[in-house]
């Protein structure tokens, strides 16, 4: 791997319509101009065209923006990264409490799916923020995706179980240190996950690993676990472009291989990568999908 761009493809060949439900974009500072507080700079290098050249490298079809937290509530990079994708794109946004029922309208129309909420530090909203906002955005059909600490976990999976709509949670639940699948705050993921309206992203593997490459096996066996237990809440995502590594960024191509392995074969793979994100985000249907037993 050369910079951001794969030098490589993935052995293992997505299946069409295969979904990476977890990627930023970034753009001029004079087009979009970075929050002046934020600790995340934008990813130099992590522009759409790149992306689109990523993309096609690891066999993918759709994607999902996600909003990066440099930019605060102003949206124009996700959704002009959204339109430059056409059809094959989706977006979560950030927006304020005091967002109007037409501004959620538009944004719908134009592709957003789901409110981002980042509790490490530098994000735009806070817990106060969580209900008033849950609620009007899953009026139009939102759901709330969560990144926090995931030792913690245990300590909001009330709160989050009561939330209208749907839930997703980032990066297998992003344990800042790596944790045994015993550890309480994983316990209140995989119950979650049972109550059927949570999605888990099996991604970002790299970003809490102390072990490291190639396989990060200390988060990966929190992946497989997910993996092998509910598959059919599991997302698939590469994370690119990295914000966390910006200077030493994953093999993408590896971080594929290591996904289809642990899904154990194609079937559970395309269920993951085609079948979830079509009912999350609102994809058509694949022409032919086979069905988990």
């Amino acid at each position: 791997m050369t910079g951001l761009i794969p030098t490589r493809i993935p052995a293992f060949l997505p299946p069409p319509n295969a979904c990476d439900c977890h990627m930023h974009a970034y753009g001029p500072a004079e087009i979009y101009p970075p929050r002046p507080d934020s600790p995340f700079p934008p990813v130099a290098g992590g522009d759409i065209e790149s992306y689109r050249r990523v993309r096609a490298m690891l066999g993918l079809t759709r994607a999902v923006v996600v909003q990066p937290s440099v930019y605060g509530f102003d949206n124009r990079v996700t959704l002009d990264a959204m339109a430059a994708l056409g059809a094959d794109a989706r977006g979560v946004a950030v927006v304020p409490p005091d967002i109007s029922d037409d501004e959620l309208a538009l944004l719908t129309d134009l592709g957003i799916r789901g409110i981002r909420f980042f509790m490490i530090g530098g994000g735009s909203l806070g817990w106060e923020d969580l209900e008033t906002l849950a609620a009007k955005t899953a009026a139009f059909g939102w759901h709330v995706q969560m990144q926090m600490d995931g030792r913690l976990l245990h300590e909001q999976a009330d709160r989050l179980a009561r939330l209208p709509g749907r839930l997703v949670i980032d990066h297998n639940g992003k344990f800042l240190e790596p944790v045994g699948v015993d550890h309480p705050g994983f316990a209140a993921l995989r119950r979650l996950i049972d109550n059927g309206r949570t999605w888990v992203k099996t991604s970002g593997v790299y970003e809490t690993s102390r072990v490291g490459a190639p396989d990060y096996p200390d988060v990966a066996r929190l992946a497989q676990t997910l993996i092998g237990e509910a598959p059919e809440r599991c997302l698939f995502a590469t994370n690119w472009p990295h914000p966390s590594k910006p200077g030493n960024p994953p093999d993408d191509a590896r971080l594929v291989d290591l996904f289809h392995a642990w899904c154990g074969n194609d079937l559970v793979a395309a269920r993951i990568m085609v079948d979830n994100p079509a009912e999350l985000y609102g994809f058509a249907p694949s022409p032919q999908q086979d069905q988990l037993p």
